[in-house]
């Protein structure tokens, strides 16, 4: 009797393992090395582009055995035993794979050369693609497509996206000319829905900006035909619509990259993105926007939990870390779990590496969906913060519309990030994503809602040109440079309120050389530029700047 209910434990045991095995049909299988490859680290452009290897050399990075591919011998190993690779990972020495036989996963496993096995997708008999999407937190609505006419002296006609740039200073990085051109921006999303068709992209096709597309889901290079959420991302930093919308970095040149299966959540997609993440880094991106986020997944027992939120957990943290090790400047959205149980960041943005965005409204005001920090140690995340409430980004039907979400903070700053760092190429990643930070609105004061606070893009840039950050505080309200100038004059106004101030340049006699306006906010330094001065004779001026309540002179020498 014992016997038969010891054997029926056993039975019952083994048949809900079974099932268990069978409710999964992706795995992940990690290798325990990379002896006898037929790559070197002393031959990288056999896996690695020319501009990466550059990137690697300006920023003195050595070749490393993680970027050496998995060895080829490995995989085809896996493909005889009858699984279907997937993906395949070199930083990680894994592959990705497809069974649903668990005899095969079993010869697998025991392979000599097989580290170990992870499910990482659940098995589905049926797939409906509206079933689920992760991104039903992020809400839209419409706008007219009547166009908006240029503010006075900007480079482009920004539109209703006007807002979101000139928060953060991007126009002016603009008006100097530093609008992403030569530079490269990966984005990882899940679909790019007809961004080959609508015209608020016509400029980047024309101009061959979009350099390629892979769908690490499919395995194919068509992103064209899945999910919206990658092509509204994507016009916040390549959309060039005058008048209705220009985003942070129109000149800069895309690659596509599909990660996330918008309809399921499965720790696959980590998977994924790792290697797009791998890709975006060997064909010599340079900066890479993630708004993406994981937390829980389709099957409970899988799920990440806020411990995990600590930069070393998850596999795309660990990759996202990864990719900044290579001197990319990865980007990542918080998440908008603000208003949920869970409030904290999504893993990749509790990377160490990774400049994480919140979101603010209009009026820099939190964002209450925006998720907050800190990491589960204690790091302040988020980075900072830019305009995610209310965002102007393209809509499906090929007009304009307002996205709410993170998921438009973080490329908002990418683009703009990128444009900072083409003014400054000489510099790292690194030292671009700590002037961003020291530029930010609460630097000297974060907390965990917007972390550093809202960067300010032509402060960052004066920062990297060697002026401490020191020089800019109160007590000085007015700052005009440079001194001797030549043919612009940067200036920076502390303000006390929101108000339009009044700007002139007189010469000694008197003469007004030039008039303008601005409309400039409380407690924050404002930066302004006025160009085209170049024509003015050599000798002393004299620049006015009159808000409500009192006037500022300052003396200037043109030469």
């Amino acid at each position: 009797m014992r016997f038969l209910s010891s054997l029926f434990c056993i039975i019952t045991l083994w048949s809900a393992l079974s099932l268990h095995a069978q409710t999964f049909s992706k795995y992940w299988i990690e290798f325990t090395d990379k002896n006898n490859s037929s790559y070197s680290i002393s031959n990288p452009s056999a896996f690695l582009s020319q501009r990466a290897i550059d990137r690697r050399i300006k920023q003195n990075i050595a070749i490393q055995e993680n970027d050496l591919p998995v060895n080829s011998w490995y995989i085809d190993s896996i493909t005889n035993k009858g699984a279907k690779v997937l993906n395949r990972s070199k930083w990680f020495n894994a592959v990705t794979i497809y069974t649903t036989d668990t005899a095969i996963l079993s010869k697998i496993k025991n392979l000599s050369f097989v580290k170990g096995a992870s499910p990482v997708a659940m098995f589905k008999t049926s797939y409906d693609k509206n079933e689920y999407n992760k991104f039903t937190k992020e809400t839209f609505q419409l706008l007219e497509n009547n166009e908006t006419a240029s503010t006075n002296g900007s480079t482009y006609n920004y539109g209703s996206a006007s807002n979101q740039i000139t928060m953060i200073s991007g126009d002016i990085l603009h008006s100097l000319g530093y609008d992403g051109k030569g530079m490269v921006i990966a984005v990882l999303d899940a679909g790019f829905k007809n961004a080959d068709k609508l015209i608020v992209f016509d400029s980047l096709r024309a101009n061959n900006q979009i350099l390629g597309t892979w769908d690490f889901v499919e395995g194919n290079d068509s992103v064209y035909d899945d999910d919206n959420h990658g092509m509204e991302v994507l016009s916040t930093m390549g959309g060039n619509l005058p008048g209705q919308i220009v985003g942070t970095a129109p000149k800069a040149s895309f690659w596509l990259l599909r990660s996330e299966d918008a309809a399921t959540e499965n720790p696959i997609e980590e998977d994924n993105w790792a290697a797009a993440a791998e890709f975006a880094d060997s064909v010599g991106a340079d900066v890479i926007n993630s708004s993406l986020g994981y937390s829980e997944f389709d099957n409970s027992s899988l799920n990440l939990t806020y411990a995990n939120m600590d930069g070393n957990t998850s596999t795309i943290t660990k990759a996202a870390d990864i990719l900044a090790s290579k001197g990319v400047l990865v980007v990542s959205s918080a998440g908008n779990e603000g208003n949920s149980s869970w409030k904290y960041i999504t893993a990749p943005a509790d990377g160490d590496s990774v400049l994480t965005l919140g979101a603010v409204d209009a009026n820099k005001n939190y964002a209450s969906f925006s998720s907050i920090g800190p990491t589960y140690d204690g790091r302040i995340k988020p980075n900072v913060a830019t305009q995610g409430y209310n965002a102007t980004i393209a809509s499906p039907s090929g007009g304009i519309q307002n996205g709410s979400g993170t998921s438009f903070s973080s490329p908002i700053m990418a683009g703009a990030a990128t444009c900072l760092w083409q003014a400054h190429p000489d510099l790292s990643n690194m030292e671009i994503k700590l002037a961003i930070e020291q530029s930010a609105s609460q630097y000297n004061n974060p907390d965990y809602y917007i972390g550093y606070g809202i960067p300010n893009l032509a402060m960052a840039d004066i920062v990297l040109t060697g002026v401490s950050i020191t020089d800019y505080d109160q007590d000085e309200l007015l700052k005009v440079f440079p001194v001797p100038f030549k043919d612009k004059l940067n200036i920076w106004f502390y303000s006390t309120s929101n108000q339009d101030v009044n700007i002139e340049i007189t010469n000694e006699i008197g003469k007004r050389v030039y008039t303008g306006q601005e409309t400039v906010y409380k407690d924050s330094y404002n930066p302004m530029l006025i160009p085209d001065l170049k024509n003015l004779a050599n000798g002393i001026y004299f620049f006015k700047l009159r808000t409500e309540k009192k006037s500022f002179i300052k003396k200037v020498l043109k030469q």
